[in-house]
């Protein structure tokens, strides 16, 4: 094998690996876990829906300053649905997961990993309990 196959070769192993890289990272696993009876994020603040949302639609109601109080719990662009979990398009064209078809929201004024000070805001914002 002459220098030239030789580098062919490796850069061949390497685009081949950065391919199954890139596979791996587009199926980005739920960010969500269930702790103290509620679904939480990888930081442990706690995870809300919202009642105006319609399960299975795909959309979110909650945009502009709603999404400031509640911000959405971001997907990756390449991010699938698994099990309970999807993912929504949000009118921003960002991704947002969703629970049951409901999309998921944290709360602004929950500052420690655990708070819940969102449960019930306004009769329309709750915990999920899973």
């Amino acid at each position: 094998m002459n220098q030239r196959q030789s580098m062919s070769a490796v850069l061949a192993g390497l685009v081949a690996a950065a391919g199954l890289f890139a596979a791996a990272a587009a199926h980005a696993e739920v960010p969500l876990k269930t702790a103290n009876g509620v679904l939480v994020d990888a930081q442990n603040r706690t995870v809300y829906t919202f009642d105006n949302d319609v399960a299975g639609n795909g959309k979110s109601a909650c945009n502009g300053q709603c999404a400031g109080a509640w911000p959405p719990v971001a997907a990756d662009a390449g991010a699938k649905a698994e099990g309970d979990y999807s993912v929504v398009t949000r009118d921003d064209g960002t991704k947002q997961w969703a629970y049951k078809g409901k999309p998921l929201y944290l709360f602004v004024k929950d500052t420690a990993a655990g708070d819940r000070k969102g449960d019930g805001v306004k009769d329309v914002w709750h915990v999920v309990k899973p």
